[in-house]
């Protein structure tokens, strides 16, 4: 087995420069905690203004208005979004169109893949109320009569729901899984708003119980497994991007109060203490960084790509979960309140590790893939 080089391809160097400067200006700190308290959750202006840059075109194909590229190219830019805590449905979007691009029919993706590059809002219904990442164990059902497809089930996690103009469910079909393309109009007056950890997120459970959908909204029935497959794999990728870039801004945010809090008449800092934990949390984060890009340049590959998007994946969870915790110590009484930006980056922690597998998960995974 041999994993994919660490070095950045040129496209990758031009998206993190471009969305370092970006999200740094239009994702400071206090528009952050502005946003948790509004309705949407994100601005509007702002995603128009990322769909004009053609990050929600990145990973489509030129043949459907996108620009081409691949997952490896969004990792920068969702990996500076994380570090500045950067509200927006990319992610979730971007997951929908890879959906969309292994699974969906041919009239399903000539309709909405040039939609979603030009801006449109995709998210995904896939966990359900068992907890389970296995994405397979699907409670939710739906049985067809004629060109009807009746669905019924409740799912929960669904990002940004109100936002999407399409929602991705998952169903059991005739005793087996399937993928159901979801309108705003069919989810609307179904969503119920989730109070979640992650207060920087939108999230939504969806009751799909009485909604009927045409047949034509059925993905390639004989393509479930591995569109299921391509989407953990696809998740756990961005993800690990989202908590790399978090893990960089929380040490960052904790060096700068080291430097500068004094106590006993001495920069807090100075004490072994504080100054050993930090210089490990820093180690570890460029070693999950490394795993990431590792990732991001072999996800393609066969059988590689799942190892490393694992590896990725539980070394980030490792690391942001560390890294943040030690800022909230560090910082004292003030790491517990809500006013500490710290506890911003724990909880999104947090909430990372419960989507598509923590770490301990990943590594179960990982188990027979490196030793059988």
């Amino acid at each position: 087995m041999q994993l994919a080089g660490l070095g950045y391809s040129e496209e990758q160097i031009e998206l993190l420069d471009v969305a370092a400067s970006f999200c740094r200006d239009k994702s400071p700190i206090d528009r952050v905690r502005k946003l948790i308290d509004s309705d949407l959750g994100y601005d509007a202006d702002i995603w128009a203004e990322m769909a004009a840059l053609g990050w929600t075109a990145i990973a489509i194909a030129e043949a459907h208005g996108g620009v081409g590229l691949t997952l490896a190219e969004v990792v920068p830019v969702v990996e500076q979004m994380g570090r500045h805590l950067m509200a927006s449905p990319l992610v979730s979007s971007t997951l929908a169109a890879q959906a969309l691009i292994v699974g969906g029919t041919e009239a399903q993706m000539s309709e909405w893949l040039p939609r979603l590059a030009e801006g449109a809002i995709g998210t995904l219904a896939l966990s359900e109320a068992h907890g389970d990442w296995d994405l397979q164990n699907i409670m939710a059902t739906a049985k067809h009569e004629g060109d009807v497809v009746y669905l019924s089930g409740q799912k929960l996690f669904v990002a940004w729901a109100p936002s999407a103009d399409i929602v991705i469910a998952s169903v059991m079909l005739d005793g087996k899984p399937a993928l159901v393309l979801l309108t705003a109009q069919d989810v609307a007056g179904r969503l119920r708003r989730e109070a979640i950890i992650d207060e920087t997120k939108r999230s939504f459970a969806l009751s799909l119980d009485g909604l009927a959908v045409s047949r034509a909204a059925l993905f390639d029935i004989g393509r479930t497994s591995s569109t299921l497959a391509h989407i953990e794999k696809a998740a756990n990728l961005l993800q690990s991007a989202e908590m790399c870039g978090g893990s960089q801004s929380v040490i960052d945010y904790t060096i700068r109060y080291l430097q500068t809090r004094k106590q006993f008449g001495k920069l807090i800092g100075e004490y072994q203490a504080l100054k050993h934990p930090t210089v490990d949390a820093y180690v570890e984060y460029e070693k999950a960084r490394s795993h990431l890009y590792s990732a991001a340049n072999s996800f393609s590959d066969q059988g590689v790509g799942e190892i490393a998007v694992r590896m990725a994946k539980a070394a980030a969870d490792a690391t942001y979960s560390f890294a943040a915790d030690r800022a909230i110590q560090f910082h004292g009484g003030f790491g517990f309140t809500h006013d500490c930006d710290a506890g911003l980056h724990r909880r999104a922690a947090i909430f990372h590790a419960s989507q598509f597998g923590d770490a301990a998960w990943q590594r179960a995974k990982l188990a027979p893939l490196l030793l059988g």
